[in-house]
């Protein structure tokens, strides 16, 4: 695999959650967000990336939205459940980003917001317009993705040097 084929990341918050008096790492989803979690899987299965990699939340939302958008997907990519994704900042969610082996082409991360969000804004230097509209506009509402693409190695990535390719956010 080549360094100079775009790697691509996608960003998904996880879908709508429920409030029962549990601590927030255990919030379940709602029911909008069990049939949400479901839409956005045949969704990111349109875009037609083959995730080689997905990066989830422990958090019980989290896992919750990957375990049904992933019955959407033709293949189960290798999961890794990694608890620094919980209330992480973008700067930390690109070291992160930044740990990923090479021979990862296609990163999937689920999590949170404000984390999620603030790393698409940071690390998309450039972007589709309609995309960066759509993204401006309706903000990242749960069960939102954006896809974003850059050149290099992962160990390269840092603010600015990605292009927000494509965005997708459920009606409300």
């Amino acid at each position: 695999m080549s360094v100079a084929e775009p790697r691509r990341i996608v960003l998904f918050r996880h879908a709508k959650a429920d409030w029962p008096q549990v601590t927030d790492h255990e919030r379940p989803l709602a029911d909008r967000g069990r049939m949400e979690a479901a839409e956005a899987g045949r969704r990111l299965t349109d875009t037609g990336i083959a995730f080689d990699l997905a990066l989830c939340s422990t958090a019980v939302r989290t896992r919750e939205t990957w375990k049904l958008a992933v019955q959407e997907f033709p293949h189960r990519p290798k999961t890794v459940y990694e608890e620094r994704i919980y209330e992480a900042s973008p700067g930390e969610l690109i070291a992160l980003l930044n740990q990923t082996p090479d021979d990862a082409q296609n990163v999937l991360m689920i999590g949170h917001n404000p984390g999620i969000q603030g790393l698409a804004d940071v690390l998309a230097g450039s972007g589709e317009d309609d995309a960066r509209e759509r993204m401006t506009r309706r903000g990242f509402p749960a069960a939102a993705f954006a896809v974003l693409s850059f050149g290099g190695t992962w160990k390269s990535l840092e603010p600015g040097m990605a292009t927000l390719r494509d965005y997708w956010a459920p009606a409300e």
